[in-house]
């Protein structure tokens, strides 16, 4: 038990490790030289970093490390501890990124940055929230927010995102702007994406009075486990059986016509989990 929590620890710190430096090339070679507007701590950042010339990273580090020093005094010292190493790891690899590439970038295509750099902070955020970490950041404020006036965090997170957005709207160009918008939409869908990682499925769900039958023959001619649910019509309210599996999306077609050799008026439920 002891070999197997170190090695998970192991695995949560290459993850946040990767996650951070991850994301500090997506900001380095193709946010910043796009000129892209984001959300968050880092979008604050790259408002103020294009208005006084200062480095982004430790425009980074600064507002990170107030948010958590907010974070501690409201939230307390565990929320704290759980967000320091993104806090501390994303504004330093951002600096080391800066100065190793010296303003390099890879291509000049805004929608190619754009993509990219959607790419990468989402595939960071949901690397490190899979960890177990917390990204930091402007995620703290609709935390403190939630303790003192029970207000929604998705809400006031969203809201927090917008104001950000906005706070950058003078100090970018129309296709900047609109290119901005669409990286945070697609940041989004990876980060959902990398949060939900693992293998795709097809569930079946069959609704059949030769229940037996068809249970038989899945567990013995698909070698597939099938669960026994209990229901009932919801008109006649008759009993009726359903049989629940899960099978490969290339099952899916013997299944059908196995299932509908025994039973032609079987009905047949298929999803994606």
């Amino acid at each position: 038990i002891q070999n197997t929590h170190w090695k998970q620890l192991a695995r949560n710190w290459a993850s946040i490790l990767f996650g951070n430096a991850l994301y500090s090339l997506a900001v380095a070679l193709f946010l910043e030289p796009a000129g892209l507007i984001t959300g968050g701590a880092t979008g604050i950042a790259l408002a103020i970093g294009r208005l006084t010339g200062l480095p982004v990273s430790g425009l980074l580090l600064f507002i990170n490390l107030a948010m958590l020093v907010w974070g501690w005094a409201v939230l307390g010292r565990a929320f704290a501890l759980n967000t320091l190493a993104s806090s501390i790891l994303s504004p330093i690899f951002l600096g080391l990124a800066e100065t190793m590439l010296h303003g390099r970038v890879l291509t000049d295509d805004l929608f190619l940055n754009t993509v990219f750099a959607a790419i990468g902070v989402g595939a960071f955020m949901g690397i490190v929230i899979r960890a177990g970490a917390s990204t930091g950041g402007m995620d703290i404020p609709p935390l403190v927010l939630q303790k003192w006036f029970r207000w929604p965090v998705s809400a006031t997170m969203l809201i927090f995102d917008i104001a950000v957005i906005l706070i950058q709207i003078p100090f970018s160009p129309v296709p900047q702007l609109l290119y901005g918008i669409v990286a945070i939409i697609i940041q989004v869908m990876v980060l959902d994406k990398v949060l939900l990682w693992g293998e795709s499925r097809t569930e079946v769900k069959l609704i059949s009075t030769k229940a037996d039958e068809l249970c038989a023959a899945i567990l013995h001619q698909l070698d597939r486990g099938v669960t026994i649910l209990n229901g009932a019509g919801g008109y006649t309210h008759d009993p009726s059986a359903v049989l629940l599996s899960v099978i490969s999306s290339r099952e899916l077609p013997r299944l059908e016509k196995l299932v509908h050799a025994i039973d032609p008026d079987c009905f047949l439920i298929v999803s994606q989990v």
